[in-house]
Order: structure tokens, then sequence, then C-alpha cells
């Protein structure tokens, strides 16, 4: 089960690279989708940062528990 969240965290990841590569490939053309396409690009980044160290968290919290 740990292992799908780590999945998950990567994806955040990728999504975070598709759409910044969709905002340079906007930036010309429709200003606003680029920023659009920026912010949640962003925000997948931080919400990688946040899965991280919630499953940090709680596998380290289950190591204190054994």
């Amino acid at each position: 089960m740990k292992n799908i969240y780590k999945f998950i965290e990567y994806g955040y990841l990728l999504i975070a690279i598709i759409l910044f590569v969709e905002t340079i490939l906007h930036w010309s053309s429709n200003r606003q989708k680029a920023y659009f396409f920026l912010a949640f690009s962003i925000l997948a980044i931080l919400m990688f940062f946040f899965k991280k160290y919630m499953r940090n968290k709680i596998e380290n919290n289950d190591k204190k528990n054994l």
C-alpha cells in the first residue's frame, strides 16, 4: 500500500511537468491560459511535497509504534 502512495506522489510531479510545458507552449499565444497552467503546475508541486511529508510522518509514526 505504501508503494502506491509513492507512485501517486510522483504522479503529481508528472502532472506538474506536463502543465509547465503547456505553460511554455501557450505563453506567447494566450497569456491567460498560460497563467492558469502555471498556477496548477505550482499547485501540483506543492501537493507533491505535502503528500511526501505526510507519508514520511505516517511511516515514522508506524516505526515508533512497533
